[in-house]
C-alpha cells in the first residue's frame, strides 16, 4: 500500500511558475514509476508527465520545455515544476504511482490560472 499526499497547488497570474510535490510513504518508494495527471473541469484526464524508477522522464508534448518532472528518492518525493503557466493549465494535478499491476492515487491539488 501507498499513500501519496499532494501540495504546491495554488492560484497564480499567467507567465508564473509552481512546483507542486507529492510524498508518498508506505512502501519501498524507489519501486514505482511515478506520473502526474491533471482533470480540467469538463475535460479527460490526462497525463501530464512521468519518471521511471531509474530516473527517465517524459512529459507531454505540449508542456515540453515548460514542465519538468523529478524524483528525489531520499525523501520519497516526486515533484512537477510548471513554468510559463497558462490558464489552460488549470486543473486538479494527480499523483500517480504504480508498479506492476499496483497503481495508487493522490487526493489531487488544484492549480488555478486566471485568464
Amino acid at each position: 500500500q501507498v499513500q501519496l499526499v499532494e501540495s504546491g497547488g495554488g492560484l497564480v497570474q499567467p507567465g508564473g511558475s509552481l512546483r507542486l510535490s507529492c510524498v508518498a510513504s508506505g512502501s519501498i518508494f524507489t519501486m514505482y514509476a511515478m506520473r502526474w495527471y491533471r482533470k480540467a473541469p469538463g475535460k479527460e484526464r490526462e497525463l501530464v508527465a512521468g519518471i521511471t524508477s531509474g530516473g527517465y522522464t517524459n512529459v507531454r508534448d505540449s508542456e515540453e520545455g515548460r514542465f519538468t518532472i523529478s524524483r528525489d528518492n531520499a525523501k520519497n518525493t516526486v515533484y512537477l515544476q510548471m513554468n510559463n503557466l497558462k490558464p489552460e493549465d488549470t486543473a486538479v494535478y494527480y499523483c500517480n504511482a504504480f508498479w506492476g499491476s499496483y497503481e495508487y492515487w493522490g487526493q489531487g491539488t488544484q492549480v488555478t490560472v486566471p485568464s
